[in-house]
């Protein structure tokens, strides 16, 4: 469901104005109107139309020159006159616009060339926002750290799956970095500037969720509604209650909800991405996950391989955790001498990425008093060398860590970092700042 299209019209006759908004209006495009082409340069990145649509000859600047003033960023011009010739518009059009139509205009004509118009600027305005994308990422590298051929081919189906809109399931072991790929799916996809909602199906109560999902009428918006245009991410899929999975079928079905008290339903759309550390088909069989339900997530299926069958990221990856976790505590990152080499290969690693995050914490806690090792991280959470010597210094560490992990969860969106934390937004920032905690690092 993709928004409406928007278009500036500039146009010094009020009639005109008035027939084009009338028009264009009726059409179901979002319109704004302006009488002066020298009002267009200051209001064009405030309205951010997907075309403008002017007259040519005005008072004080001309279509033509306001063409001129537009940069190569600026949205395609279509140009409109009652005095138009064929030296005009030849001149319009070696000059950058996109069209030029005379008055009288034909309104289907009119409609047809701003909608192609319109939908060009949206496809390279989209593509451009993808490259940039992974410009900043570089790929997926950031997230899906790695070099083995396993992780790779993750990369590159993660790559190929976010542009599409089909429903992806992803199955892995705990702490495999499922949700990291889930939000690297919308966040490279055409619906990045609208919500991800991430659903824990393991503790979404029957008798709660419509009311929470669905909304009410008059009173509160459902959250399925609240992230349309969005992701809806359902994690721990094969936990979710029979009733759920029964009421989520329907809405992935219909795309659409009625909220409480609602004279009817309201359409919504969602791209859905769901995710299980079980056997899916084994859940279907124990009668734990509806069929149907599972024919309408698995349209493409994404394995995520466990840490143990990575082990040639493991240095890579503890490296990088190492020294995430030492600009955060502001330490010199550990250097890894031949036993915590040893140890880090001779461990299982059963909690996978998540783990061996942990342990790289962990063990940049301890060097922050001058001992441990990787041996002793991975032996014991809550090692003797992990622990400070005082009350005040084991609550600094204990407020940095948990505020850490509520900035990186919250991807550095300071009122829902608060709200996570119970704590108001004034104090979570006066924390930030006693702790030293460098929001940047972190995210």
């Amino acid at each position: 469901m993709s928004a409406p299209f928007s278009i500036l019209i500039v146009d010094d006759d009020r009639a005109m104005r008035a027939s084009l908004v009338d028009l264009l209006e009726a059409a179901g495009w979002r319109v704004e109107a302006l009488p002066r082409a020298s009002q267009v340069i200051d209001r064009l990145a405030g309205l951010a139309p997907d075309v403008i649509l002017s007259d040519v000859r005005m008072p004080d600047m001309s279509g033509l020159e306001l063409l001129a003033k537009l940069d190569a960023t600026a949205p395609p011009v279509v140009l409109i006159s009652a005095h138009g010739d064929i030296p005009m518009a030849v001149q319009a059009m070696q000059e950058g616009a996109y069209s030029f139509v005379e008055k009288p205009y034909d309104p289907r004509r009119l409609l047809s060339i701003l909608r192609h118009a319109a939908e060009q600027h949206r496809m390279a305005r989209g593509t451009d926002r993808l490259r940039a994308r992974l410009a900043e990422l570089s790929g997926l590298d950031r997230i899906l750290l790695g070099t083995t051929p396993e992780i790779a081919a993750l990369r590159r189906d993660v790559l190929d799956m976010a542009t599409t809109a089909a429903p992806v399931l992803l199955q892995g072991e705990t702490g495999t970095g499922k949700e990291l790929v889930a939000r690297a799916l919308h966040d490279l996809s055409p619906r990045a500037d609208a919500p991800f909602l991430a659903l824990n199906c393991a503790a979404i109560a029957a008798d709660r969720f419509e009311a929470e999902m669905f909304g009410t009428a008059g009173e509160a918006t459902g959250r399925l509604v609240a992230a349309s245009g969005g992701t809806l991410f359902l994690d721990e899929v094969c936990a979710c209650p029979a009733p759920v999975q029964a009421k989520l079928l329907r809405v992935i079905e219909e795309q659409e909800v009625t909220p409480s008290g609602a004279p009817g339903p309201v359409r919504i759309d969602l791209r859905v991405v769901s995710a299980s550390n079980e056997d899916t088909g084994a859940a279907v069989e124990a009668g734990h996950l509806r069929q149907d339900l599972l024919f309408r997530l698995n349209t493409v299926v994404l394995t995520l391989p466990p840490l143990r069958q990575r082990r040639d990221d493991l240095v890579l990856l503890f490296t990088h955790f190492l020294d995430h976790s030492a600009r955060v505590y502001e330490v010199a990152p550990p250097e890894l001498d031949h036993d915590d080499m040893t140890a880090l290969l001779a461990h299982d690693w059963p909690g996978n990425v998540r783990e061996l995050r942990n342990v790289a914490e962990r063990r940049v806690l301890a060097a922050r008093r001058g001992g441990g090792s990787v041996a002793d991280a991975i032996r014991a959470r809550d090692a003797p060398e992990d622990v400070p010597d005082t009350l005040r210094e084991a609550v600094a560490v204990f407020e940095r860590e948990l505020i850490g992990k509520a900035l990186r969860a919250h991807e550095g969106r300071m009122d829902a970092v608060a709200e996570a934390l119970g704590i108001g937004r004034r104090t979570l920032n006066e924390k930030i700042v006693k702790l030293g905690l460098d929001k940047d690092a972190l995210l």
